[in-house]
């Protein structure tokens, strides 16, 4: 038996005096990078050394060792120390922690080696460690300030560190295991909705585009940046006082942020143009008309009234001569040189920009013209109000030839003006064709539309009930499909079906962040995975495997494969989308989906939804909340909760409505107002009308075929 290999021994450790230490030659950092020798001696004092100095002894020429070590590993400790000995802040014989390298034969690593080792093999701290121990810190009372001013930082990068540390824990694992990016895990962060974080990631993850500016779009595509339009004209202050939030990016130029609460944010504009066009309308016109927008074309049919401009005034005429004095003076004094004080500048700037003001005359109107007459208010692109005045409805035109024309005077007398203005009636204010609500009425009493967001994530779930009630229905989804087909070969454009025939499931923009565990889309994702594994791998012989199937998995897959075209759900246009989607598209989108509904006999409380705080009843105001409790049970059980705040409100009316089956109106299928019955299933067809139906449908029942046939 061979002889045992020595164990190894460990270079041992001492304390060294300072003043017996010199640095080494043999040190191979020759470029100083990384935290600042000032920077590690203020730690050092703060926190003493940390890791020892690596030394070798120096030894005469008799190779005797002299009392003195060098240091090859630890220049930059040793020049710290050195820094704080020369601010006296330690001794210059103070005890050093060190370990002494001993020299034992020609085959030792050199001190260069050493040197290079310690450096080579130094790992530094993975960035999600760093963030986590900053959080630590933070958590156990350390101010952001102390925090940077310990590790030699800014503010701005602890801020940006604790971030971080707020991503997901899940999101921030798959970071650790090097399944993303740190610039992806930074684009997470601008949201502190960890759930809505994980849905992006899978939504990212399985496609093409993972970019981090594709993770904060979607991030970010249920939010309103700070420069819309709309929060200019509003006021970031008036958004936030009014309850807002705004997510911010700390990585990027996020001009101002994203405001989360788009539903508070639009109730902040309409309530303001409304306020503005009350104001317009006290100038004595007939009706004033507000939107965000209005279509082109909307006044084509209107006359435009020419009114008159406004005189000067002798007070105005003599602020003018006393700019132009002013004007004249400063550019008399200052026009030679290029060094002009700012305070002088600021006058030349004020004087011209209020020359300006009394020149650009407003238009005024005769106030028999505008008793007929009326304002379009809307909002400009740079958040400033766009008012169009003096436009004359056709209805509203004088029945006499003779009448006021808007030529600056016309036949009316200085009594008659006096007349309309003390008879004339308020203007009648509207905001997208609504009346205004008076003032002084509480917003809780308000049946206000529901909310754009509510509305398609009510649709959404409707449409994935409707999607999976139509899979099974073969009948019926033959014939939707075989409608929408021929509709797209010989009727161009036509938007008369709720089905796409590309085949591909819409992409939902609005969606909670657990619809994937729904009834609906459970099973539409049980039936998916049967189907993938009965398929052949190989499209090339998908056409053989299709042919094998008996005529009832055919009918099966065909039903399914339609299934995935369904789209139902109701969308924001013409605000935000630039236009691309029309609300003739979405109407008729609808409608056809109710057909649809009605054939397959669509029950969406079987489909799983109730009205909960988080679906429904905690997005709506009180008067929905009383109303949808109401329906459901009457008057008497809406009046035991109507004192409540809205909170507990929706909390009782949960309870309330738990196993009634009441469905908000998005979510009902309307009955068919054309049929004898109300029954869409009902029609004329006959058992003989199905002869030409395609063979696989042949042993449908009379209900379904009757169906389809329609």
């Amino acid at each position: 038996m061979g002889k045992a290999a020595p164990k190894l021994v460990l270079s041992r450790s001492q304390d060294i005096p300072f003043n017996k230490l010199v640095l080494s030659q043999s040190n191979v950092r020759a470029i100083n990078c990384g935290v600042s020798i000032g920077a590690l001696a203020a730690d050092i004092a703060r926190r003493t050394l940390i890791q020892s100095l690596n030394v070798r002894p120096v030894l005469d020429e008799t190779g005797a060792e002299t009392g003195t070590f060098e240091v090859p590993a630890g220049g930059r400790r040793f020049r710290a120390l050195e820094m704080l000995v020369q601010q006296k802040k330690f001794a210059k014989d103070g005890p050093v922690p060190c370990v002494v390298r001993l020299v034992s034969g020609d085959e030792d690593p050199s001190a260069e080696e050493d040197s290079l080792a310690e450096n080579v093999f130094r790992q530094q701290l993975h960035p999600l460690d760093q963030f986590r121990a900053m959080q630590t810190l933070a958590d156990q009372g350390s101010a952001i300030d102390d925090i940077a001013a310990r590790f030699m930082t800014t503010p701005a990068v602890v801020r940006q560190r604790l971030k971080l540390a707020s991503v997901s824990p899940a999101l921030c694992q798959v970071y650790a295991d090097d399944g993303m990016t740190l610039e992806q895990l930074m684009a997470f962060s601008v949201s502190d909705d960890h759930a809505r974080q994980e849905q992006v990631w899978d939504i990212v993850s399985k496609g093409h585009d993972r970019s981090s500016h594709s993770i904060r779009r979607r991030l970010t595509e249920d939010s309103v940046r700070a420069t819309d339009r709309r929060v200019l004209f509003v006021g970031l202050d008036a958004y936030l006082a009014a309850g807002g939030t705004v997510m911010r990016d700390l990585f990027e130029d996020d001009r101002g942020g994203w405001l989360q609460d788009v539903g508070l944010l639009d109730q902040l504009v309409l309530e303001k143009l409304g306020a503005e066009g009350e104001r317009i309308g006290q100038e004595g016109w007939k009706w004033v008309a507000v939107a965000l927008d209005f279509t082109y074309g909307h006044a084509d049919e209107m006359r435009q009234l020419d009114g008159f401009d406004v005189p000067i005034d002798s007070d105005e005429q003599a602020r003018l001569e006393a700019l132009e004095a002013e004007i004249e003076a400063i550019e008399a004094e200052w026009g030679q040189t290029s060094d002009v004080p700012e305070d002088v500048n600021q006058r030349y700037v004020a004087a011209q920009r209020e020359m300006r003001a009394i020149g650009e005359r407003p238009i005024a109107f005769e106030p028999a013209d505008m008793a007929i007459a009326g304002v379009f208010v809307s909002l400009d692109h740079d958040g400033t109000l766009d008012v169009e005045r003096g436009f004359v409805r056709p209805d509203d035109e004088p029945a006499e030839e003779g009448a006021s024309q808007g030529e600056g005077g016309g036949n009316n007398s200085g009594d008659g003006d006096g007349d309309t203005g003390r008879d004339r009636q308020p203007a009648t204010v509207t905001i997208g064709g609504e009346p205004v609500q008076p003032a002084g009425d509480e917003d809780d009493d308000v049946v206000r539309p529901l909310p754009d967001k509510l509305l398609t994530e009510l649709t959404v779930h409707r449409t994935l009930a409707l999607s999976n009630a139509l899979a099974a229905k073969p009948s019926v989804a033959f014939h939707a499909m075989l409608h929408a087909m021929v509709l797209s070969v010989f009727y161009y454009a036509s938007r008369e079906s709720c089905l796409g025939i590309s085949l591909v499931r819409p992409q939902f923009m609005h969606q909670e962040p657990r619809l994937s565990e729904c009834p609906s889309a459970i099973a539409i994702d049980a039936r998916a995975e049967h189907w993938k594994a009965v398929l052949p791998k190989n499209d090339s012989e998908l056409w053989e495997a299709l042919i094998a199937l008996s005529a009832d998995d055919q009918a099966a897959l065909f039903a399914h494969c339609a299934s995935n075209a369904v789209n139902a759900v109701w969308e924001a246009c013409g605000r935000y989308d630039n236009g691309r989607i029309s609300p003739a598209t979405i109407e008729s989108r609808i409608a056809h989906s109710n057909v649809i509904a009605r054939a397959v006999g669509l029950d969406m409380v079987a489909a799983g939804w109730t009205p909960t705080v988080d679906r429904y009843l905690g997005r709506v105001t009180k008067p929905r909340i009383l109303e949808a409790v109401t329906e459901a049970l009457g008057e008497e059980k809406a009046g035991l909760i109507g004192h409540l705040k809205k909170g507990d409100m929706a909390q009782q009316a949960e309870r309330l409505l738990d196993g009634v089956g009441w469905l908000p109106e998005p979510l009902r299928t309307p009955s068919d107002v054309g049929g004898d019955d109300g029954d869409p299933v009902a029609g004329e067809a006959e058992a003989g009308d199905h002869a030409e139906l395609p063979a696989f449908l042949a042993n449908d029942d009379e209900a379904e075929l009757a169906v389809a046939a329609e």
